[in-house]
């Protein structure tokens, strides 16, 4: 084999010389690519998969965090949350506004002053079709002809459905098996910001059997706000929720908004599922949380400045872990909200 030499003629390599410069290419490209494992910019204890194929929506990365008491001879399991936007959890550079929420901090400092019991985090990155794929799709279809009509125009056929089997038929099978999780209904968990917390809420109204609580920070409810005044529209996705959310029994809701910018426009449709939520028998404190946040703005930041009480509240007053998959139900306890 002729391996041209920069000179003026071709020249023989030698197979042992062959050989080490193949090897030392393929070495070189291996350690170029991102493969499954650590994400060269992030922190330990987060596996990385990127691209992560499905038969439903369009490939994505999905970042794993373990807590610090993960360990391979360890027969502990855990519960895991599955977040949207994963792209902004972990690590500054990817995040939007280059403000990450700083999951893994909160968790381990939470699980360090015993506040909730340790868990795993599944970010799902965002795709291009982000609105598409967050816009709960049977609520849209109660939606008049011409909201319908704009939002298809302008952003799609929507992918919700869609996205949801993608995290309930693939990416949760995959993690329960890759990972030791406690697979049951009251050990999983979603949570989302903005239209991430109306796919969140969505996903357990239409899978209250696999997600045991979701929380909704600055749930973004005028989903037209961008293509018209219309009020009906929001007016109509809320009633969807307080029809099709489960009844209060086994599960926990949060929700939050702020008072700037976007989140001002929040307070009067959160009422209004509010109002139902009480119909559905949820008790504020125990099964269900709905705050206001004074001067906080519709960013990352802010997020990351309250996120510790949505976790606190899904991941509180558990009975201590044990090996089985299945703990026993307790009712949840009064709950306050930090100082």
């Amino acid at each position: 084999m002729k391996i041209r030499i920069f000179n003026s003629h071709p020249t023989t390599l030698p197979l042992n010389s062959f050989i080490i410069f193949t090897v030392g290419i393929i070495f070189f490209m291996c350690s170029s690519c991102t493969q499954h494992g650590k994400h060269p910019s992030k922190a330990s204890g987060i596996h990385y998969f990127p691209k992560f194929k499905s038969a439903f929506v369009e490939p994505r990365n999905v970042e794993v965090w373990l807590p610090s008491g993960y360990s391979r001879t360890d027969s502990t399991r855990y519960a895991v949350i599955y977040m949207q936007d994963g792209q902004n959890l972990f690590d500054d550079n990817d995040a939007i506004g280059k403000v990450e929420w700083g999951v893994d901090e909160a968790l381990t400092r939470l699980a360090n002053e015993g506040k909730i019991r340790p868990c795993i985090v599944v970010g799902i990155w965002n795709t291009r079709f982000r609105y598409c794929e967050y816009l709960p799709q049977q609520a849209f279809k109660t939606f008049d002809t011409l909201a319908q009509h704009e939002i298809v125009e302008t952003y799609g056929k929507l992918q919700s459905d869609n996205y949801l089997r993608f995290i309930v038929e693939e990416l949760k099978p995959f993690i329960d098996t890759t990972f030791r999780t406690r697979p049951d209904r009251d050990n999983t968990f979603v949570i989302g910001s903005s239209m991430g917390g109306l796919i969140s809420a969505y996903a357990l109204a239409r899978y209250p059997d696999v997600f045991g609580g979701a929380a909704c920070l600055s749930t973004h409810w005028p989903v037209t706000r961008y293509l018209r005044n219309d009020s009906l529209t929001p007016i109509r996705l809320v009633h969807y929720f307080g029809q099709y959310l489960p009844p209060a029994s086994d599960h926990r809701l949060y929700f939050d908004y702020g008072t700037l910018s976007l989140d001002s426009t929040y307070e009067y449709y959160q009422m209004l599922l509010d109002r139902d939520l009480t119909t559905l028998g949820y008790t504020p404190g125990y099964d269900w949380l709905t705050l206001k946040f004074d001067g906080h703005d519709h960013i990352e930041s802010f997020w990351r400045q309250r996120l510790d009480i949505p976790l606190e509240f899904l991941l509180r007053d558990v009975p201590e872990l044990r090996a089985q998959d299945t703990p026993p139900r307790t009712k949840p306890q009064p709950w306050r909200r930090p100082l």
